[in-house]
C-alpha cells in the first residue's frame, strides 16, 4: 500500500511543513485530523506512545517527526526535486532555534486566551511549566530575535523566488512554517515584524500559494484499518560500524532528545545515519514498523 495518510490537524506549524512538501509535489493523501492533546486513541495503537504532530502513514509504516517525514517523500516521490545542499541543516535551525523563538512571540501574544487544558497537555510534554507570565516577559526580547531569524530569508532571498533558486527547497518549507505560524496565531505581531521586510513578504505570498497537494479526509478507523490489512515494506539498511553498538533484533527505546520524551519500544529493525527503524508488535493492528530520524532522537537498549 502506497497511499499517504497525515495524522494532524489544521493548525500544527509542523503539519504545514508537511502539507507544502505535498503541495510542492502535487501529491494525492489523505487527511486524518488528530486532536490538538491527549488522549489520541486513533494515534497511539500506531505509535507506541508517540505524542507529537504530525504523523504519516503508509500501510503498515508510521513515520514520525517531519525530518523523517520529508526524507520518506523525497525518497518516494524525488520529481521535483526538493531537498539540496545543506537544506537538513536549515531544516534544524528552523525546527529549533527559529521555532522555540515563535512560540515565545505567540504565547506571549495569546497565552492569556490558551485553555487550561492545553496548558497542562503542553506542561507534560515539554516537562516544564506552560509559564505565560515569563511568555510574556521575555516576549520583547525574543520580537526582537524573531526578526532577525527572519532578516535572514531576507538576505537568504536575495534576487531568487525561494531559498532555493527559482523553486522552491526544504529550506524554503522549513524557514516558512515559523512565517506561517507566526502569521496564523498572531498576526498583528506577525504584520509589525515582518515590516519593511518585502521579499520575506512576497516570498511567503508564494509559498502560499503551492497549495497542499491532493487532501481527502479520512477517518481515524479507515487509517487503522489500512495498517491491520498491510505488511511494513522492507526496512532500509544497516551500517554496520554504527557507533550505539546495538544489534538488529535487539529490544530498543526511542526518544526525542528535546520534549516528548516518552521512550517508543520495540525490536529493531534498521539503524543508520538518517533513521532508527523498530517493529511493534501492535496487538489487533499487527506488525508495524515505526520510524524515527537519527538526529534529534536517542536510541538505547531497552
Amino acid at each position: 500500500m502506497s497511499e499517504i495518510i497525515l495524522h494532524h490537524y489544521d493548525t500544527s506549524p509542523f503539519s504545514e511543513k508537511v502539507r507544502v512538501m505535498l503541495g510542492i509535489k502535487a501529491l494525492p493523501w489523505r487527511s486524518v485530523i488528530q486532536p490538538v492533546i491527549m488522549p489520541k486513541p486513533e494515534l497511539t495503537p500506531l505509535t507506541g506512545g508517540y505524542r507529537r504532530i504530525p504523523v504519516m502513514q503508509i500501510g503498515a509504516d508510521v513515520y514520525c517527526d517531519t525530518q523523517v517525514i520529508l526524507a520518506e517523500l523525497e525518497a518516494r516521490h524525488p520529481r521535483p526535486p526538493v531537498v539540496k545542499g545543506a537544506d537538513w541543516a536549515v531544516n534544524l535551525w528552523a525546527d529549533r532555534l527559529f521555532f522555540q523563538t515563535t512560540v515565545a512571540v505567540v504565547f506571549g501574544e495569546i497565552g492569556d486566551n490558551v485553555p487550561a487544558a492545553f496548558r497542562e497537555d503542553r506542561e507534560k510534554l515539554s516537562g516544564r511549566p506552560f509559564d505565560v507570565e515569563a511568555m510574556k516577559a521575555v516576549a520583547g526580547p525574543m520580537r526582537q530575535q524573531w526578526r532577525a531569524h527572519a532578516a535572514w530569508i531576507e538576505r537568504g532571498l536575495g534576487n531568487q523566488d525561494f531559498l532555493g533558486g527559482s523553486r522552491p527547497s526544504l529550506a524554503d518549507i522549513a524557514a516558512y512554517m515559523n512565517i506561517w505560524w507566526l502569521g496564523r496565531a498572531a498576526p498583528e505581531a506577525a504584520h509589525g515584524l515582518l515590516e519593511g521586510l518585502t521579499k520575506t513578504i512576497g516570498w511567503r505570498a508564494r509559498m502560499e500559494a503551492l497549495g497542499h497537494g491532493r487532501r481527502e479526509e479520512m477517518a481515524g478507523a479507515e487509517a487503522l484499518e489500512a495498517a491491520r490489512v498491510a505488511m511494513p515494506a522492507n526496512p532500509p539498511s544497516s551500517d554496520p560500524n554504527d557507533p550505539s553498538g546495538l544489534a538488529l533484533g535487539a529490544m530498543v527505546a526511542v526518544r526525542a532528545d528535546d520534549y516528548g520524551r516518552d521512550p517508543i519500544e520495540g525490536r529493531l529493525v534498521a539503524l543508520n545515519a538518517e533513521r532508527i527503524v523498530i517493529a511493534r508488535d501492535a496487538g489487533e493492528l499487527d506488525l508495524i514498523h515505526v520510524h524515527f530520524p537519527r538526529a534529534g532522537y536517542g536510541v538505547s537498549a531497552a
